[in-house]
């Protein structure tokens, strides 16, 4: 496992939609000199925005001016020996340069599906008997993203319809919970599933061969002052693989810790001139 994650590599891409942007990073192979970069990236399953803080040195003036219009989206892959996944994508909210020693420092602030819930403004009217699965695929339309359904989802009806004025959140929070579901968006894509359940039935199987590394800790996330029900499960830390993601499955397989589990959060750090490349994951048992 150590060989397979020694060459960090990845690509930046940044611009507004429909222009055109740039691209840096190990855009031809594995060798080539690029920009210092380090990034963090934080994801859960909430109905609150993912976020993210990348930091690049040295960055052209010309791309810098990029960076500073207005809803600048940036997607960045990250991997080994150019295997890069996306693990991160999104509107860029700030923009800071300074100095650091002879460098130029940029750090960049990302908050994923930022303008698509800030700025669609929903009229909707639908008459007669309306699925929910409709109203779902209504909402993403206009918000421009696509959207994902977990399998096996049931979707209430509305046999007066659907009518609703206001923001694409309010509308999701809405259908969610007259259907008992749990929406986020991640990357960029509107997920629906059920709530404490995965989005597919596609595991990843987690062990020290595949990349787990320190011993799993046992975890509660919720409280007996919380309204929600406390969830039990393990935190793990492996070596970053942007294929796992938020309401994946996980079979852990250690001495501490065994089963099959819903990834509930993660965080990813990483820079590619020092260091290890670190995702921990937060674990939940899978409700039926």
């Amino acid at each position: 496992m150590a060989n397979e994650n020694f060459r960090r590599t990845y690509t930046l891409k940044c611009g507004k939609m429909g222009s055109k942007g740039f691209e840096i990073g190990n855009t031809k192979d594995t060798k080539e000199t690029v920009l210092h970069l380090s990034f963090s990236v934080e994801k859960s399953d909430s109905e609150t925005s993912n976020t993210a803080k990348v930091q690049i040195w040295n960055l052209s003036t010309k791309n810098l001016k990029i960076l500073d219009t207005k809803d600048c989206m940036i997607e960045l892959k990250a991997g080994y020996n150019n295997h890069n996944i996306l693990i991160l994508a999104g509107n860029i909210t700030s923009v800071v340069t300074t100095s650091d020693n002879a460098d130029r420092l940029t750090e960049i602030e990302v908050v994923d599906g930022r303008v698509e819930l800030r700025d669609t403004f929903l009229t909707i009217s639908l008459n007669g008997r309306v699925n929910c699965k409709e109203v779902y695929q209504y909402i993403a339309k206009q918000m421009g993203i696509p959207i994902v359904f977990a399998r096996e989802l049931s979707y209430r009806t509305l046999s007066s319809g659907f009518c609703f004025v206001g923001k694409a959140r309010s509308a999701l929070q809405k259908i969610a919970r007259y259907c008992g579901h749990a929406w986020s968006i991640q990357n960029q894509i509107l997920q629906i599933t059920k709530i404490g359940s995965a989005l597919t039935n596609k595991g990843y199987l987690l062990t020290s061969n595949t990349g787990l590394i320190s011993i799993p800790k046992r975890i509660t996330i919720g409280s007996n002052t919380s309204k929600k029900e406390a969830q039990t499960g393990w935190e793990v830390e492996y070596f970053l693989n942007g294929a796992i993601g938020i309401n994946d499955i996980i079979q852990l397989k250690s001495n501490t810790a065994n089963g099959y589990f819903r990834v509930h959060k993660i965080t990813l750090d990483g820079d590619n001139m020092e260091g290890d490349w670190i995702a921990t994951a937060q674990l939940l048992e899978i409700k039926t």
